[in-house]
């Protein structure tokens, strides 16, 4: 059976590659953003209004990467604390920190199991980090663990639907057709591209409920009317993404 370190260590090798060749030059043109954007299609925030007021509030980002998204929130007055679990990743976000100024503490760490203490966050939040990159069954509850009562946890993952209709090929771009079946889906390892965690809808309101959460928002993300094909996410066709939601924010409510 494999453990979670197994497959955390498959990512790292994904993302330290990824971070060779892509992110390391990516980083800058993404810390230099002006507004907070979600998703392949940068939808902004102001047309999101997911985030709650972010001034003087403590944040911690699971799976921060390059940490850019903290950075967004850092020059919005909050104060985030990036966790990764990938060096390549956390080296190339204190290099943007000493280019841009704008510095926040970074944990080399599972998502999972950060050793931060309890209690000590008003927001989590996820993008494309351990949002679909850990299992939800162990990050979720480190993030009721990390927020104190009343405290909000925001993420970004892939709908599910787009999850069963990827075909198994990694390199081909979604279709109309479902792949795989729903029941069942968690663990899911592409060839050469990692591993990812997908949940049913139905297993994500129970995952939370079970964790104190009140689900607030279920925000599916279309691109936007002038939207053009995009160069680097082109395993979603931007035909496909205007007739069904690739992405989907979640937000909920510490009880």
């Amino acid at each position: 059976m494999t453990s979670w370190s197994d497959d955390a260590a498959k990512n790292v090798a994904l993302w330290t590659e990824t971070n060779r060749e892509f992110t390391n030059d990516s980083a800058p043109t993404n810390w230099a953003l002006d507004e907070i954007n979600w998703g392949i299609w940068g939808i902004e925030e102001s047309e999101v209004n997911v985030l709650p007021p972010l001034d003087g509030i403590d944040v911690v980002e699971l799976g921060c990467g390059t940490a850019y998204f903290s950075a967004w929130l850092a020059r919005r007055g909050a104060r985030p604390v990036g966790v990764d679990v990938t060096p390549a990743q956390l080296e190339t976000a204190r290099r943007m920190m000493a280019e841009t100024g704008i510095e926040f503490p970074l944990v080399e760490a599972d998502a999972a199991a950060t050793g931060l203490p309890d209690a000590s966050f008003d927001l989590v939040l996820s993008e494309y980090g351990a949002s679909i990159w850990v299992d939800p069954y162990r990050w979720i509850p480190e993030a009721a663990r990390l927020l104190r009562p009343g405290g909000r946890l925001v993420f970004l993952r892939n709908s599910t639907l787009v999850v069963l209709c990827y075909p198994n090929d990694p390199k081909a771009p979604v279709g109309d057709r479902l792949q795989r079946p729903q029941r069942g889906l968690h663990r899911l390892e592409w060839p050469d591209e990692g591993v990812e965690f997908h949940l049913g809808h139905g297993e994500w309101i129970d995952l939370l409920r079970a964790n104190a959460f009140e689900i607030e928002r279920l925000v599916e993300l279309y691109p936007p009317e002038k939207a053009k094909e995009h160069t680097y996410y082109d395993l979603t066709p931007l035909e496909w993404a205007r007739q069904w939601p690739p992405e989907e924010i979640w937000a909920a409510r510490k009880r």
